[in-house]
């Protein structure tokens, strides 16, 4: 079985089960485990598909009808680009299928007919965006199968009409991103082309491809339009600024917790999967000197860089738990952007100075790991989210406290989450962003902008950790609110039940193993980069990365910069014996006391800090960038 023909039956076994989780819809606990079933088959054909790519090359693509009079064919094609996301969808969708399963029973007023076959038709919707090759009536269909099914589970619990409303912004702005798109591709697309042995339709990716040389030759206006309608369609997806404030922060807290994960965690990067192959496969070597890509770079980078500070100063605003992820899903694009800006902007002096190509090499990979670590750990955040949710019926942050006394699983796989996105070392985020962090600081020597961009970065990843302190201490740390401690004298132990720990259990295990062993998922990258050898893709594959030192640490191009992970942990583990040995030379004796309560002589809920108490002082000053948070009630 070729890895298209696993692809399509994967896709086939998605609309069998999203039929049959229908006719068994009356039955919540029966149609979830019948989803999860037709997902985790689905899943393994597309991870067996990817896995092969990966492993063996790209296949022969696979035609299953053309459309001669409208230029399109339903063209299948996988190569080591869309193995990486295909592989991620695969993963995060069979998870939040599991998590569905008990978690959907926290709906008593609504059925799952409109949920389970609407979750099925979105994950084949996704497979088939980064597989199909045409760009013009196929990319339309699954654009459409994508986006309607997606806009049916935000609106789910349709009897909230903020939901109604955040459902209606979303599937407004998904259908000018695709009118974008398609407006670009008219705009580049020459003609029916020969590549190979194969004749393509003239909206075939690689036909598009194969005439740009000419257009960027002749100097046209045409392509520069062209792209920056790529940037703005496929970055509305992705949740860019301004484009993502749109509708993201409404539309993820809207959803349930699994489809949250879902969007958050993989659909926007169909945005980002478009603006890699947009800005880098889509222009072959021969062009490159015909390719304005220091100023691409330069745009992109700049975007990258806006949305990553904005999104995150709006995140630490928030007092609801999912619209605070959600803000944090635009920051951390924000990064996805930034390395694969420096990528573009690096890339064309690199083919002139192999440093500075190796420089290139690192934002990408920077760029695309990022991309996965931010599927891990925002999935798991939604799923932390959805735990709390389950638990206490409210995503404010204000009426929680001291869950982690109800909850210890939820709340380490909290903190696990937590120091991920907040790139502390040792944790998946980090891993990612040095390499983005080394590309933007090194790169600078050529595209001095960079550096200013890299300052940014690295003070947004402080804010992100103070975020993230909020999150997880007013949830988990703090002392017990009156509305958890009202839920805990029903129910002793808040704790969810193990079908929706197993998911974040993974989820926190893969934020470890990629922290801890990053060449992993390094080497992952280089295969995913030497089975997509096309446009200027092939140029990224020509560098090796990085200089490999010891079990899992890695060293830029020119060892001038090193992460090794095993050595941190050593040097960690040193500092924590010698202060643990100070202590225990102190003498000192543990005691336990009831906290201080700044003179008031009663423990009562007004006096409990909540996320609205906390940066108060910070808050004031950073009213300009939007993002205002919903009343503190």
């Amino acid at each position: 079985m070729t890895p298209a023909y696993a692809i399509i039956y994967a896709l086939v076994v998605c609309a069998g089960g999203a039929l049959v989780s229908l006719l068994f819809s009356k039955n919540k606990a029966v149609a979830g485990w019948l989803c999860f079933l037709a997902t985790a088959l689905s899943s393994f054909l597309a991870i067996t598909a990817a896995g092969t790519v990966l492993l063996s090359g790209p296949g022969e693509a696979v035609t299953i009808m053309e459309l001669p009079q409208l230029g399109s064919s339903l063209r299948i094609y996988i190569d080591g680009l869309s193995a990486i996301f295909i592989g991620l969808i695969a993963t995060i969708a069979v998870l939040s299928a599991f998590f569905s399963i008990s978690y959907m029973e926290h709906y008593k007023d609504y059925g799952v007919a409109r949920y389970y076959p609407y979750f099925l038709l979105f994950v084949a919707g996704m497979y088939g965006i980064v597989c199909v090759s045409d760009m013009m009536l196929f990319f339309f269909i699954f654009w459409q199968l994508m986006t309607l099914t997606s806009y049916a589970l935000v609106r789910y619990e349709y009897k909230k009409r903020e939901n109604v409303r955040a459902a209606n912004k979303y599937l407004l702005m998904m259908q000018i991103a695709c009118v974008l798109i398609m407006v670009a591709s008219a705009l580049l697309a020459q003609g029916p082309a020969t590549v190979g042995s194969e004749t393509l339709m003239k909206y075939d990716f690689e036909a598009i491809s194969h005439g740009l040389p000419g257009l960027l030759q002749s100097g046209s206006g045409v392509v520069i339009v062209a792209f920056l309608l790529y940037l703005i369609g496929f970055g509305i997806k992705a949740g860019m600024w301004p484009f993502g404030q749109m509708w993201l922060p409404a539309a993820h807290p809207a959803a349930p917790s699994p489809v949250s994960a879902l969007l958050s965690g993989v659909m926007i990067k169909t945005g980002v999967y478009g603006l890699m192959r947009s800005f880098l496969w889509l222009v072959p070597e021969q062009a490159i000197e015909s390719y304005p890509s220091a100023g691409w770079g330069l745009l992109i980078a700049a975007l990258g860089t806006i949305t990553l500070f904005i999104g995150t100063l709006q995140a630490l605003k928030q007092e609801q738990s999912k619209r605070l992820l959600a803000f944090h899903s635009i920051g951390q694009v924000g990064y996805i952007l930034l390395g694969l800006g420096a990528c573009v902007a690096l890339i064309r002096p690199g083919l002139q100075n192999e440093t500075v190509l190796g420089l290139a090499a690192i934002g990408f990979y920077g760029a695309l790991f990022h991309t996965i670590n931010h599927g891990t750990f925002k999935s798991l955040l939604f799923f932390n989210a959805g735990s709390m949710l389950y638990a206490t019926d409210t995503q404010d942050l204000n009426k929680m406290g001291g869950l982690i006394k109800f909850m210890p699983v939820t709340a380490i796989m909290t903190l696990i989450a937590s120091f991920s996105i907040a790139g502390v070392p040792l944790f998946n985020g980090f891993a990612s962003k040095w390499s983005i962090y080394v590309a933007t600081i090194l790169g600078s020597s050529v595209a001095k902008y960079l550096g200013i961009c890299a300052v940014f970065a690295i003070l947004t990843s402080a804010i992100t950790l103070a975020s993230f302190m909020k999150f997880f201490g007013v949830s988990f740390l703090s002392r017990t609110s009156s509305h958890v401690a009202e839920k805990a004298a029903r129910k002793p132990l808040l704790e969810v039940g193990w079908m929706m720990q197993i998911p974040q259990l993974i989820l926190a295990a893969l934020c470890l193993v990629f922290g801890i062993i990053p060449i992993g998922a390094y080497q992952l990258i280089a295969q995913a980069l030497h089975g997509s050898q096309q446009g200027l893709g092939a140029s990224l594959a020509k560098m090796p990365l990085a200089r490999l030192d010891g079990l899992a640490g890695i060293a830029s191009a020119d060892g001038s910069a090193l992460f090794d992970p095993l050595v941190l942990i050593m040097v960690l583990g040193i500092m924590l014996i010698i202060a643990f040995i100070i202590a225990r030379l102190g003498g000192s004796k543990k005691r336990a006391d009831e906290p201080w309560l700044c003179g008031y002589a009663q423990d009562a809920e007004q006096h409990r800090y909540g996320a609205h108490h906390l940066y108060a002082g910070v808050k004031r000053y950073i009213r300009w960038v939007g993002g205002k948070p919903k009343p503190h009630m």
